[in-house]
């Protein structure tokens, strides 16, 4: 953003540095078609940079998500296997 903000200064400043010559005037131009190209690409190496943090995020989201399940699902067998034992227990306490 500083860079762009930058260049528009620089470049206004040039434009009024060449209204004296018309070669300075196309060097001019050239120069503010280059910074608007620099910061074109500038903002496209930011959007992609963006676009690949938000797919690593997304990534590790699923990740976390697929595990915390697994967690909860060995946690309900063991509750459930817990749960079969407490009845065997009883079943056997009752019928000595």
């Amino acid at each position: 953003m500083r860079k762009i903000i930058l260049a528009a200064a620089i470049a206004t400043s040039a434009l009024g540095l060449a209204a004296c010559s018309d070669n300075a005037e196309t060097e001019t131009g050239e120069a503010v078609d280059a910074m608007a190209a620099d910061a074109e690409a500038s903002v496209d190496n930011a959007g992609d940079a963006i676009e690949g943090a938000a797919d690593e995020t997304a990534a590790d989201i699923n990740a976390a998500a697929d595990e915390a399940a697994a967690d909860a699902e060995k946690t309900t067998d063991e509750i459930g296997d817990d749960a079969l034992s407490v009845v065997d227990q009883a079943e056997e306490a009752g019928a000595e």
